[in-house]
């Protein structure tokens, strides 16, 4: 399994992923799954993948060819819009799921997988699509401005009570990084190291990157007071009327 969140905010957009494939007693498997493509000045985009890693491995690589072919029809650079560039990225997982042989239909083998993809083309604003399995996508919105894909579940409350478009983009990085820390907690499925990208509005190119393992200073100093706080928070709500005051 795998969790994504991508939000968007006025500031510009945050990405985060885990990076956990599969995790059983004695097998776990590390992937990363935030792929950048990035031509300074002129465009960016980030692609977070979940589901099938045989699928996404296709699909990277396909839009990979393209980009180095220079007679190639469509490619990541050929776009002048941001949506042109979603829908081109469907089309690039449809065929790259069809691609599936007739034994793994007998073997009832899921190829699906889901993509979040966003960034910003110049004289344009950024902006964040999620990519379903059938290769078609929806944007975020100002009452949703996050997307998320895999076990999204544990992490979407932080999410919903947070953000909203005006919120600082590194405030909007931490809600990302507590978002995943929550659902770490929960679910063995996701796990570290956590890969975090943010691009600033108008940059056009990667503002900030990192690699966070458990370790990591500011993972652990972001996990613990988390936990510190969500205890003081239930401890200050109000009393029910039987309990004495404290």
């Amino acid at each position: 399994m795998t969790y994504c969140v991508g939000i968007e905010v006025d500031e510009g957009l945050v990405f985060a992923a885990d990076t956990r494939t599969s995790a059983s007693f004695d097998d776990v498997r590390v992937y990363r799954k935030m792929h950048v493509f990035e031509w300074p000045g002129e465009r960016v985009f980030v692609i977070m993948s979940a589901g099938n890693l045989a699928t996404t491995q296709l699909a990277l690589s396909r839009l990979q060819r393209d980009i180095d072919n220079p007679g190639a029809a469509r490619s990541l650079r050929t776009f002048a819009h941001l949506y042109e560039v979603a829908e081109y990225v469907g089309d690039t997982l449809l065929a790259s799921q069809a691609r599936v042989s007739d034994e793994d239909h007998r073997r009832g083998v899921n190829v699906e997988a889901t993509l979040i993809i966003g960034g910003q083309i110049a004289g344009g604003r950024p902006g964040l699509y999620l990519v379903y399995p059938l290769g078609n996508c929806i944007a975020t919105s100002p009452e949703t401005p996050y997307l998320q894909i895999g076990e999204s579940k544990y992490g979407k409350p932080i999410l919903d009570r947070i953000l909203r478009p005006q919120l600082p983009l590194e405030d909007a990085a931490r809600c990302a990084l507590v978002s995943l820390d929550s659902t770490i907690r929960s679910n063995l499925s996701v796990g570290m190291p956590l890969d975090l990208v943010l691009l600033r509005a108008g940059d056009l190119k990667v503002t900030q990157r990192m690699r966070l393992e458990r370790n990591t200073p500011l993972y652990a100093e972001i996990h613990d007071t988390w936990s510190r706080k969500l205890e003081a928070a239930v401890a200050s709500l109000p009393r029910f009327p039987w309990e004495a005051p404290r």
